[in-house]
């Protein structure tokens, strides 16, 4: 039969709490370490495209907010089927589409998809689509008023997420 001494003991005890110590940190820090990545790239997507969602506010009444940010949602900051094989950053179907598409299985359906050039003429698209006449009620709005039109976008029929706001 071994006894452990008091010094015995107390060196385990050490070990086991130094031990639950890094799995709390490891189980605190590493979803934020994963977030920063996430950030980086979200960050990174809104440096590469401010500039023409700017613009596309100045000539065409899309607040920049608002296209970046569903940019950065229908897009998955870039990096979605849509955007890597067709240049869509925005989810736009073909509906009255004369040019390339992407076949994409979306809410169980085989869906069409506009297909680009470049991401720009995605976002160039996106400005001119929300000039449509179905989003017509959203052009009373300032384009200050980034909660009226993400809740704009929802009642006129761009997203089916009730969530989408």
């Amino acid at each position: 039969m071994v006894l452990l001494s008091c010094k015995d003991i107390d060196i385990f005890s050490y070990f086991k709490q130094k031990t639950v110590f890094c799995l709390i940190l490891l189980h605190v820090f590493a979803p934020a370490a994963m977030a920063q990545g996430l950030n980086a790239r979200f960050l990174a997507y809104i440096e590469q495209f401010k500039e023409v969602a700017m613009e596309h506010c100045r000539t065409h009444g899309i607040p920049a907010s608002i296209t970046l940010a569903q940019g950065l949602l229908e897009s998955n900051a870039g990096s979605s089927y849509l955007a890597s094989r067709g240049n869509n950053h925005f989810g736009i179907k073909c509906h009255r589409w004369s040019g390339e598409a992407v076949e994409y299985d979306d809410t169980l359906q085989h869906d069409c998809y506009r297909k680009y050039g470049s991401p720009e003429d995605s976002y160039l698209d996106h400005s001119r689509f929300l000039r449509g006449k179905r989003y017509t009620p959203l052009h009373s709005l300032d384009t200050t008023d980034y909660r009226g039109w993400a809740h704009g976008l929802r009642t006129c029929g761009f997203a089916e997420d009730p969530e989408y706001p």
